[in-house]
């Protein structure tokens, strides 16, 4: 499936960290969470695609079309106003992306997704302290 073979103890270590993260985490640490899967996912789904890994690839993919749907579905539009409006709308760009990077196995729809959430996840970082201390 992958360049990686599946070992049961480093899949419940990874486990124990995600979890007890997630436990720990504020609403602004946990959406960066989010992000930073995404971003890690689409990575992966990359490599599975130039070593013409079809199943890794869709597998890959469709976790980040559901966390960007979580992300799209956090968004408050009642009080995030336009900018709420225009991540929602950027939120379904992406997923749409996705989707067709999984259609075509096309590794440029991904770059095009990883350089948005990127941009995302950076301005994401830059408010955290301003966040934390409201």
């Amino acid at each position: 499936m992958s360049g990686f073979a599946y070992n049961p103890r480093m899949a419940a270590y990874r486990s124990t960290l995600v979890h007890g993260g997630v436990a720990n985490a504020d609403p602004h640490a946990l959406v960066q969470m989010l992000l930073d899967a995404a971003l890690d996912r689409m990575t992966q789904a990359r490599g599975c695609i130039e070593r013409g890994e079809v199943a890794g690839k869709a597998k890959l993919l469709h976790s980040c079309v559901i966390i960007i749907a979580e992300l799209c579905g956090s968004l408050d539009l009642a009080k995030g106003g336009a900018l709420a409006r225009n991540l929602r709308d950027l939120y379904e760009y992406m997923s749409r992306r996705l989707l067709l990077a999984n259609v075509k196995s096309d590794v440029g729809c991904i770059n095009e997704v990883v350089s948005l959430l990127g941009e995302i996840r950076a301005a994401w970082v830059a408010i955290a302290p301003q966040v934390r201390t409201a």
